[in-house]
């Protein structure tokens, strides 16, 4: 079995959609796709978050043994986004799919924005607040993270 088989196969038993792997992995849902189909393989740092986010051994993920032995800790799991982060990335991804709406001559080099552009762009910034978002939680100390539900 080749690595992306069994990243896979891990998703599906971990009931996760590509999205959600991919976010929890801090990849696009593409590469989640790409990986699993065999069109590439993941780096070193990916087969160790796939590890911690899977609860299987990145030995396993390699092939290298056939027993998905679980991890020790799973810190990718307590990256996920609380309802209330969410709500906020919803707000701002509003916000600013509003403002490339409104005809100010929005422009791309020159030209006026396609509605493909303008998507990818929400896209891209959705993407970019929710790693900053989950890189903000990691500076947060712990006796504080629970008061912010």
């Amino acid at each position: 079995m080749n690595i992306g088989f069994r990243i896979k196969e891990k998703r599906k038993q971990n009931n996760f959609t590509q999205k959600k792997l991919a976010d929890l992995v801090s990849v696009s849902p593409q590469v989640i796709s790409n990986w699993e189909r065999g069109y590439t393989d993941p780096d070193h740092n990916d087969v160790k978050r796939l590890a911690d986010v899977l609860d299987v051994s990145a030995d396993y993920l390699l092939g290298k043994s056939d027993t998905p032995s679980p991890s020790a800790t799973n810190n990718y799991i307590n990256d996920a986004l609380r309802e209330k982060e969410e709500k906020d990335i919803a707000k701002r991804v509003e916000k600013i799919k509003e403002d490339l709406s409104n005809d100010d001559g929005y422009m791309l080099m020159g030209e006026p924005m396609s509605e493909e552009a303008k998507e990818s762009i929400l896209d891209a910034m959705e993407y970019a607040i929710r790693q900053a978002t989950r890189i903000n939680k990691k500076y947060i100390p712990k006796k504080h993270r629970d008061n912010q539900e």
